[in-house]
């Protein structure tokens, strides 16, 4: 009865919170991630909810041939970043989100065509 209930539900959650997409990045490099985290991204987010059936929407995966792994990787770390810290009723301030000064400009251009 009740458990039985229970235990689906929390399955039935388990299973929504994790929602794969995959980031490839241009060197080949793939990310997988929970749909959540990708859509701190607004490029991705249109990519995957708009209207239009993107390629993308049907596999969950997206290609990112002018973003190096690295980058991407690091886009990502951001991503979570963010949905760990944005929580409005919280006014906590945010820990420093550490860039590397040699990758700051590439990372700058990605978050920028990310929409982030």
């Amino acid at each position: 009865g009740e458990r039985a209930l229970a235990c689906a539900l929390a399955s039935h959650a388990k299973s929504a919170a994790m929602d794969p997409v995959k980031l490839i990045a241009s060197d080949g490099t793939e990310i997988i991630l929970d749909r959540q985290a990708a859509m701190v991204s607004g490029t991705i987010k249109s990519m995957l909810g708009g209207p239009g059936g993107y390629v993308e929407q049907e596999k969950g995966e997206i290609n990112f041939p002018e973003i190096s792994g690295k980058t991407l990787e690091q886009t990502v770390q951001y991503f979570y970043y963010k949905l760990r810290h944005t929580n409005p009723s919280s006014n906590h301030t945010l820990p420093e989100f550490k860039i590397e000064p040699e990758s700051a400009l590439e990372l700058l251009m990605a978050a920028n065509y990310l929409d982030t």
